[in-house]
């Protein structure tokens, strides 16, 4: 086992390993974190079944650790899995139940949901996975209470997460979890992702990938983002980037697949959490610095965005050094 005193995190490994969806878990938990002190997690690699083991792309994989030694972990990881239709093994179904019945957190990535449900973990839950294959989840265990919007979920001590790249979303949930917003958000810097990822899944089905924003409106984008305090009417952005405004739309929604004014109203809120979870900035403060308006203005935008008043998402996810008193921000409307 790795020397560490932070939670020990065991990723599954199986033959047909998605490698992808692998990497996606080892580089948030397995990767050194020196600047997060010396509990942060232990990670490692567990074999699903006997060996020899294949990834995707040809690699072989060699995990020191099997299935007896899954008890030890406080997480349990399921990267994928080789596909809907491939049964799992039973000693692999066993041990999971097990794990489910000693507290363990199970946590799946994609076609790992279906591995989940065969063992009857997400019966009566909530879960998502792969756009692709929702229907086929809902059709083959309707036990399941399949969320085709999600990019992830947490059902307490089970965790399911839509295609591959949203497991790098689940991944960082647990880290806010485990060690508060503000080491989430440095995780999420180190590999330039967003710490919050706005929307559901649905927004990737059957979409083509808008091409990238032009050098006008990528400075744009930037010169709002540094002011989001100021005004921005469409007849703006457009002076700025002198184009027309019909012309910004387009440019906008080929760049963002958004108008420009849900794009402003989605860093605006964006802003709005950095400050919520890093700061101890009051809520007026927080709405004028993120351009959106007054308090109340604010506390509505908010809870209608994220189903939570500012204060509330402050409690639940701000680190420990950006937690305010009570009393400094609740209040009979908060």
């Amino acid at each position: 086992m790795p020397k560490s005193s932070g939670p020990l995190i065991a990723i599954l490994v199986y033959d047909g390993l998605c490698t992808f969806e692998f990497g996606c878990a080892f580089e948030v938990f397995g990767l050194a974190r020196p600047e997060t002190g010396h509990g942060w997690y232990r990670c490692v690699s567990v074999a699903a079944e006997p060996g020899p083991l294949r990834a995707a792309g040809g690699l072989l994989v060699d995990a020191a650790l099997s299935l007896d030694d899954l008890c030890q972990a406080d997480t349990i990881v399921l990267p994928g899995w080789r596909g809907p239709d491939a049964p799992a093994p039973r000693p692999l179904v066993e041990a999971l139940c097990r794990a489910h019945a000693a507290g363990k957190r199970i946590v799946s990535i994609c076609g790992g949901a279906f591995v989940l449900a065969q063992a009857g973990l997400l019966k009566g839950k909530r879960a998502t996975t792969h756009w692709h294959h929702l229907q086929r989840l809902a059709d083959r265990y309707p036990g399941v209470m399949v969320d085709p919007q999600a990019l992830y979920i947490d059902s307490g001590n089970i965790f399911t997460s839509a295609g591959s790249a949203a497991g790098l979303d689940l991944c960082l949930h647990i880290v806010r979890q485990d060690f508060g917003a503000k080491i989430a958000n440095r995780v999420a810097r180190r590999l330039v992702i967003a710490a919050h990822r706005e929307g559901g899944q649905t927004q990737f089905v059957e979409r083509a990938v808008p091409p990238p924003a032009g050098a006008r409106l990528g400075a744009l984008l930037d010169q709002i983002r540094a002011n989001l305090s100021e005004e921005w009417s469409v007849d703006k952005m457009a002076s700025v980037t002198h184009i027309s405004v019909r012309s910004l739309h387009r440019h906008f929604r080929d760049a963002t697949g958004m108008a420009p004014g849900e794009w402003l109203q989605h860093e605006r809120l964006s802003s709005a959490r950095d400050l919520l979870e890093e700061t101890m900035l009051t809520v007026e403060t927080v709405a004028a610095r993120a351009g959106l308006g007054t308090s109340a203005n604010f506390r509505q935008v908010f809870r209608k965005a994220t189903g939570l008043t500012p204060t509330a998402y402050r409690r639940q996810f701000a680190c420990n050094s950006a937690r305010p008193s009570t009393s400094a921000l609740s209040g009979p409307n908060s």
